[in-house]
């Protein structure tokens, strides 16, 4: 067969970034970014590791259904009809006995979730959550108490930039490659850029400024910050007085925390908090201050990324070129949306289990917190949740204390995994269903906003190497199973052509490069014009939803706890090469880092008598593990970091069997401690104890 060139999306992280692929004889020859796209070409490593994960022969190849005890490892090979009528008749049976709301669902989010909700919507059930409260529900609780809007309502125009702060988001390492080639060329502009973390990552490497602070001490930082602008007169007053509400309520606030103040507490220098305020205000408006991506991390992250927010409109930056500027829906440029598959469906009646948006009025109810409707599982309040079906999404890695996890999922009467990859949660899973890796399946055109919004498709590369199935396969499969003939789509041609149309486009427009622009140049809202969603129409300072709840917008400072004697907190993070614990089996990227290390101040280290290379023990709760040093100036004294998603213990998993540790595993009670005014569980909040193995 000839080469051919397939426009896709790829799928070993939640980016999902434009790629191009050639392929002959259902082989992968290359991939590539889409070099039509920002990508210009460029892939990251766990992109161009994609053909290992088709490769792959200890993915799950085949439908099963569990035999034994869960998290047994015995499993009966069945059909696809056979998998799809067990899944229906269970779920009928769940939904009779319960009510159609006892269902409840996860994925991780992204850019095809309108299949998801609408697949939950079809079942009655109001129940469709995402991984986020385990990940960035704090920065999009923190957007709306400010701006009115989700984080993704505003756009980082880094190309444009003069000078960016990167706060809680590792940029060159938790890896958006189109994200990556922006910062890149604002740097080589001269853009300034400053890091601030509890370690040297690969991002504070190319930084102008980096502060190392003591961990849990964000907070402060922006308090001396916000401060310094302020009294200095540094801020944007004629923006202020146009755009913000309550800046007299944070001039008063803000009286104790000065710069020196601040110092003290983050263990930097005054003087250096100064003179980062004045070159903010300097470049302002055109500075982009991160407000974090994985928060879930501080009992005060929260507040970390609402300050992050004020600090941005305190310069300006709100809506400016080179700043973060409203980002654009179809709409905005004339053009009209694709047809939504949720809109197929009524909006179910029942209230949500895990009391977003009616319990917690402030929480966002699209995708809500899925950690409290597993609490609904053991209490039945507000209602028995009694089937689960886990979409792409591994809790028992992502969230804290697996083993109390579990132990809240006893009375679930049905657990279903949908998974291109073995995990924790597809092991202890009663049935689990193959999804293709990305290369060998297509998924719904999705639609995206910004400065220029498109929409885009996934293409099939390649036909699949086992018996598995695509996303939307999948999920229609169980919906016909149950009578649910709205998403009955035959193939994904008719899935395509319902959400075109009325936009007058087609699915052959999306022939030439994979997506289709919606406008012809980037399109900067008229500020002067915009009124932000909010009660006064401005961004706000203190928001009433949160205060009526009994919530401080301007919570005063605690200093967090000191780790006890031989302790450390436990801090976590990401690599450029792995995905969570998505991609730790991946023949190629195992083989770069087949484990991960702890990183320990050498300071520290020496009194321990520990070295790089040497092996320590390291202990949470009853839990402990053993991994090696990694012993670095480079990291505060009371941080003990990892990499996320290592220390897997599956059988199938034969290269990442029994590498390194699990830090989710040294997390105890972790899943209650969660912040009320976020919606996010704090997983920094933990001391660990670390000794020479």
């Amino acid at each position: 067969m000839a080469k051919q060139k397939v426009f896709s999306v790829c799928g070993m992280c939640t980016v999902r970034c434009p790629i191009e692929v050639d392929v002959a004889d259902n082989e992968v020859l290359f991939i590539q970014g889409n070099s039509k796209s920002g990508l210009k070409g460029a892939l990251c490593a766990r992109g161009a590791a994609g053909y290992a994960l088709t490769q792959d022969d200890e993915r799950p190849q085949y439908p099963m259904i569990r035999e034994g005890e869960r998290g047994e490892g015995r499993w009966r090979r069945v059909s696809w009809d056979e998998a799809f009528a067990y899944v229906a008749e269970k779920l009928t049976a769940i939904q009779e006995k319960h009510g159609k709301e006892s269902v409840i669902f996860s994925d991780r989010g992204g850019p095809f979730v309108d299949l998801h909700q609408a697949f939950v919507r079809g079942l009655g059930s109001p129940n469709y959550h995402n991984h986020d409260s385990a990940c960035a529900r704090g920065v999009q609780h923190a957007a709306k108490s400010v701006l009115g809007m989700g984080r993704k309502d505003v756009v980082y125009d880094f190309k444009n930039a003069k000078h960016i702060v990167l706060q809680t988001r590792n940029i060159f390492e938790a890896i958006n490659v189109s994200e990556v080639n922006s910062v890149l060329d604002a740097l080589d502009a001269g853009c300034k850029l400053t890091v601030i973390d509890v370690r040297a990552t690969v991002s504070a490497g190319k930084a102008d400024n980096f502060f190392m602070i003591r961990p849990g001490t964000d907070y402060a930082f922006n308090l001396g910050v916000i401060h310094a602008l302020i009294h200095s007169g540094k801020y944007d007053k004629e923006y202020v007085s146009k755009y913000v509400n309550g800046f007299d309520a944070l001039r008063t606030f803000i009286g104790p925390y000065t710069p020196k103040w601040a110092a003290e507490e983050c263990g930097v220098s005054a003087k250096a908090i100064e003179d980062f305020a004045a070159q903010l205000a300097e470049a302002a408006p055109s500075v982009i201050w991160h407000p974090g991506w994985m928060t879930a991390r501080y009992k005060d992250s929260f507040f970390v990324s609402r300050t992050a927010y004020i600090i941005n409109a305190l310069l300006g930056a709100i809506g400016a070129k080179g700043g973060l500027p409203v980002s654009n829906k179809p709409g905005d440029v004339g053009a009209k949306g694709i047809k939504k598959f949720v809109d197929l469906f009524p909006k179910p009646e029942a209230k949500r289990a895990d009391g977003a948006g009616w319990k917690y009025p402030h929480i966002d109810a699209g995708p809500g917190l899925v950690n409290l409707a597993y609490d609904a599982a053991v209490s039945g309040d507000p209602y028995p949740v009694r089937a689960y079906i886990c979409h792409r999404h591994d809790p028992l890695m992502a969230y804290p204390d697996p083993d109390a996890l579990k132990k809240k999922w006893e009375n679930l009467d049905l657990l279903v995994s949908v998974t291109f990859s073995w995990s924790d949660t597809a092991w202890h899973s009663d049935v689990v269903l193959p999804m293709s890796p990305y290369l060998e399946r297509e998924s719904p055109i999705a639609q995206k906003g910004g400065l220029k919004p498109q929409f885009f498709v996934r293409q099939r590369a390649l036909q699949p190497r086992y018996d598995t199935k695509a996303d939307w396969e999948i999920l229609t499969g169980i919906a016909k199973a149950m009578g649910v003939k709205e998403l009955a789509f035959e193939n994904a041609e008719a899935m395509w052509n319902y959400q075109l149309e009325g936009t007058g486009k087609t699915v052959a427009d999306f022939a030439e490069k994979g997506f289709v622009e919606l406008c012809a140049k980037p399109l900067y809202k008229d500020m002067t014009e915009f009124k932000f969603p909010t009660p006064s129409g401005k961004i706000e300072i203190i928001h009433p939803k949160w205060e009526d709840q009994g919530m401080s917008c301007l919570r005063p400072y605690e200093s967090p706890a000191k780790p006890p004697a031989g302790s450390f907190r436990i801090i976590f993070g990401r690599c450029g090469l792995h995905t969570q614990g998505h991609t730790v089996n991946n023949k190629l990227l195992n083989e770069q880092m087949p484990e991960n290390v702890l990183w320990l101040n050498d300071k520290v280290a020496a009194e321990m008598g520990v070295s790089s290379g040497d092996k320590v023990k390291i202990g949470g709760g009853s839990e402990s593990g053993v991994m090696k040093a990694f012993v670095t100036e480079y990291v505060h004294p009371e941080a003990a970091f990892m990499i996320h998603g290592f220390g897997h213990k599956l059988p199938p998993e034969s290269r990442a069997y029994g590498k390194g540790v699990a830090d989710n595993a040294l997390m105890p009670g972790g899943l209650e401690n969660w912040s009320k005014e976020g919606g996010y569980i704090c997983m920094q909040e933990h001391f660990v104890t670390v000794s020479k193995a």
